[in-house]
This record gives C-alpha cells, sequence and structure tokens, in this order.
C-alpha cells in the first residue's frame, strides 16, 4: 500500500455531493467544464456525470494548432464512454492575433520535441535551475541575474510561459462565457500537486473559484481513473500541458508527480528529509520541489471555494 492510498468510493461518494450542492446552491442547470483529454479533466467529467447524469454535463475542448491530436482523441472517447456530446472550439486564430505563435524560439519548437529538450538541459546546465523555476522567480517579481540569465531567459521560457498563460487565460473566458449563457456551473480540474508547485496559470482555466479535484494529489487522483474505470490509454498517458511539442508537466516541473507528491506530503507530517529520501525521492531533489511551494505562492491567491476532500496526512480518506 501506498502511503497516499485513498478510500476512493468515499472520495467519489463526497465529491458526487458537492456537484450536486454545487447546482443547488447556484440554481442552475448542470456543470460545465473543459475536458481535455487528459486525465484530471477526464475524471471531473466522470465524477460529474456520476452526480448529475450526463444530461446536466457539458463538455468544451478547446483546443489550438499545437495541441496533442492523441490527448483530444482521449476527450473525444471518454465523451462518448459517459454519453456527452464533446463541443470542439479552435483558439488558433485569436492566438495568432495575440502573437503567441510569432516568436522564433516558439517556431523552433514546433520542429522536433527535441528542441524543447535541449533548450531546458543547456538553460539548466548555466543557471543552475529549471526553465520554470525562473518563470516563478519572474512572476513573484524577482529580477533574474546575472544579465545573461535573464537574457537566456527572456529569448526562450519567457514565449513559452506567455503562449501558456494565453492559452489558458483565453480558455477560461470561453468556458465562462457560455456558463452564463446556458446558465451551467463552472468547474475546474486543477489538482493538489499543481496548486503546490504552481504548475498552472493564474487567472486561467486551472485557476476557477470552484475546483473539485483541487484537495487531491495527481497520484490519487490516478486512484479514481482506476476506481472510475477510465481508459487505461487516458490512465497511463503523460500529463501534459498542451504549451509545447516535447513538454509534458513532469517535463516542465523537473521532477516526477510522484516524487512531489511524497515530498509534499511527507513535508506536511513533519517527516525529516532522510526519511522522505527513504521513500525513493532523490535526496537531491526534496529540497528543490519544497522552493517551488514556495516560489509559488503568489499564485495561490485567488478566491477558490474549499474543496469537498482533502488527500492530506490525517484526513478521513486516506487509509
Amino acid at each position: 500500500m501506498s502511503p497516499l492510498d485513498i478510500d476512493t468510493d468515499r472520495t467519489i461518494e463526497e465529491i458526487t455531493r458537492y456537484l450536486q450542492e454545487i447546482v443547488r446552491r447556484d440554481h442552475s442547470r448542470g456543470v460545465i467544464l473543459g475536458l481535455s483529454g487528459g486525465l484530471d479533466s477526464c475524471v471531473l467529467a466522470a465524477l460529474a456525470v456520476h452526480a448529475l447524469g450526463p444530461q446536466a454535463v457539458c463538455v468544451i475542448y478547446i483546443g489550438d494548432r499545437d495541441s496533442d491530436p492523441r490527448i483530444a482523441d482521449h476527450a473525444r472517447e471518454v465523451a462518448r464512454r459517459l454519453g456527452l456530446t464533446l463541443e470542439t472550439l479552435d483558439i488558433s486564430g485569436e492566438m495568432a492575433k495575440r502573437g503567441v505563435y510569432a516568436p522564433v524560439f516558439i517556431r523552433l519548437l514546433r520542429l522536433s520535441p527535441v528542441v524543447a529538450e535541449l533548450s531546458s538541459a543547456a538553460y539548466r546546465l548555466v543557471h543552475g535551475e529549471p526553465p520554470f523555476v525562473s518563470a516563478l522567480r519572474v512572476g513573484g517579481g524577482e529580477k533574474l541575474t546575472p544579465w545573461h540569465k535573464q537574457l537566456m531567459y527572456g529569448r526562450t521560457m519567457r514565449h513559452v510561459d506567455e503562449g501558456f498563460s494565453q492559452r489558458h487565460i483565453c480558455r477560461r473566458a470561453i468556458a465562462e462565457r457560455l456558463a452564463r449563457e446556458r446558465n451551467l456551473s463552472l468547474i475546474g480540474a486543477a489538482n493538489l500537486s499543481e496548486c503546490e508547485t504552481g504548475w498552472f496559470v493564474k487567472g486561467g482555466i486551472d485557476d476557477l473559484p470552484v475546483q473539485p479535484l483541487s484537495g487531491l494529489y495527481k497520484t490519487q487522483v490516478r486512484q479514481l481513473a482506476e476506481a472510475l474505470d477510465l481508459p487505461e490509454a487516458v490512465r497511463a498517458q503523460l500529463p501534459s500541458p498542451d504549451m509545447a511539442r516535447g513538454v509534458t508537466d513532469e517535463f516542465g516541473i523537473g521532477h516526477l508527480y510522484r516524487d512531489v507528491d511524497l515530498v509534499f506530503d511527507g513535508h506536511d507530517r513533519g517527516l525529516p528529509e532522510s526519511e522522505i529520501a527513504r521513500m525513493g525521492v532523490p535526496a537531491d531533489e526534496i529540497a528543490a520541489i519544497l522552493e517551488l511551494r514556495r516560489l509559488s505562492a503568489w499564485k495561490r491567491t485567488s478566491p477558490h471555494d474549499a474543496p469537498p476532500v482533502s488527500g492530506k496526512f490525517g484526513s478521513p480518506i486516506r487509509r
């Protein structure tokens, strides 16, 4: 048994009640959510159907020219299995107007995933930290030093981060408009691991007020995916932010979700780093993962409803 195991039956029951209460509270016709085809959104869609029935669940896929077609296929397959009609929207034109595709580095990223791998490795070698950490520093108001670090960031990761932000803010605006027009409650699929590391866009589609999964670590959302019998292809896929070729969540964050979850959980339990390391987390990554939580604090200031369940230590859903 993993130290992060949860009672999935009880968790599903609690989230079911929560979603039903959200609809009653809002006097809405049901819920609307972005179904990207990733693990989290597929789990949330399945939970929404379980709670409200397919007739009260609206799912939308908002992609652009850089979206992974394989993940889009997963969205269509999950919607079909759940008895839902997937509404597909394309924001490529809007992103082009905003200049998202214009920078030279972004055009290079489209050529091959190797570009992302090599550029990230070079950045880390020269500056001693992943580009994502620099992005958190800049977002928090730090000025990157020395000058060549600021220059390298400005010509590479800054464009990726800005494009990521533009996409997610645009997706949120579309989802909010549709929710108002159709009298639906808008819900998001962010998880606790993303929230704690800052792997989301402040004010974007993963920073919505209602996030039913935001109390659960990524590894716990995976347990729900299995309990809900989601397709194996969905459960096995690498988590992706849908931002550039070759950039998965774990590549961007710089750590495996398994390690992130064990470190945050162990730290919250008051375990010494030596004991966390004995669970299989590389010792040199523990401090770096905790630093992500500190550097990303500026992102966690938006108003949110308390999640219906918590996967943290001491929670009644923990086994």
